[in-house]
């Protein structure tokens, strides 16, 4: 009976809920073990201070230095139908995502999502081709039952990709330039769509100076992945 709660869980998130293991780290990012993703997201474990995981969120430009977005499903067991930036996901505990050289565990990860929720394929974007900016500590609600708990790393990438969501994943995905998410800011404030809380600390801390330097092709010049921002 204790599961009743989840019997309505969509099987595809069900079984990556309980089949996934996510890389469980401290404050300065130190793989201290594993865990499943969906302890890692019950907000009464999240509380005990000790589920906080590994994550990352790409940021892909086109050459027209539009950004894409996605709004994740409505089967999503945090977060339905919240706008957020292209791809928001973990490193697996496995070996091909914990390996800690330049990052790359991360990168793989993201290479591996983007195919998963995006349908990019892999060679659109070479794990080489992603650009480590800077990570953040947050911790967010997202209903009385679920939430995050990540310490986050934000890798950019400029490439032109074929994209073809997965519905399993994204219900609708869409570039947008640098005003168009402002107006998309705007209807969250109004109330009138929701982002992710992720999504929002990156908009308000970093998003739009790092996009001049998208612009530039200057994005190295800007790195601060060896801070670990605590937002």
């Amino acid at each position: 009976m204790g599961d009743a709660p989840d019997a309505g869980m969509d099987a595809v998130q069900r079984r990556l809920m309980f089949e996934d293991e996510c890389i469980l780290v401290d404050e300065s990012d130190n793989v201290v073990g594993h865990e499943s993703k969906y302890n890692c997201h019950l907000w009464e474990n999240i509380l005990t201070g000790k589920m906080l995981h590994r994550a990352f969120s790409v940021f892909l430009f086109n050459t027209k230095y539009e950004l894409l977005l996605q709004q994740r499903s409505a089967t999503k067991v945090t977060f339905p139908l919240v706008w957020t930036n292209t791809c928001c996901s973990h490193p697996l505990y496995r070996d091909s995502e914990l390996i800690a050289e330049n990052h790359l565990g991360v990168r793989n990860a993201a290479q591996r999502k983007l195919l998963d929720e995006l349908g990019i394929p892999a060679e659109d974007v070479p794990v080489d081709q992603f650009t480590p900016l800077g990570r953040m500590l947050y911790k967010a609600p997202s209903d009385g039952k679920w939430g995050e708990h990540e310490l986050d790393y934000l890798l950019f990438i400029v490439r032109d990709v074929n994209v073809h969501p997965n519905p399993d994943e994204v219900a609708e995905a869409k570039y947008v330039n640098r005003d168009q998410l402002k107006e998309l800011l705007q209807k969250a404030d109004a109330g009138e769509v929701k982002l992710s809380p992720w999504f929002r600390l990156v908009v308000e801390n970093f998003l739009f100076k790092w996009w001049d330097h998208v612009e530039k092709g200057t994005l190295n010049e800007v790195s601060e992945i060896g801070t670990i921002h605590k937002l």
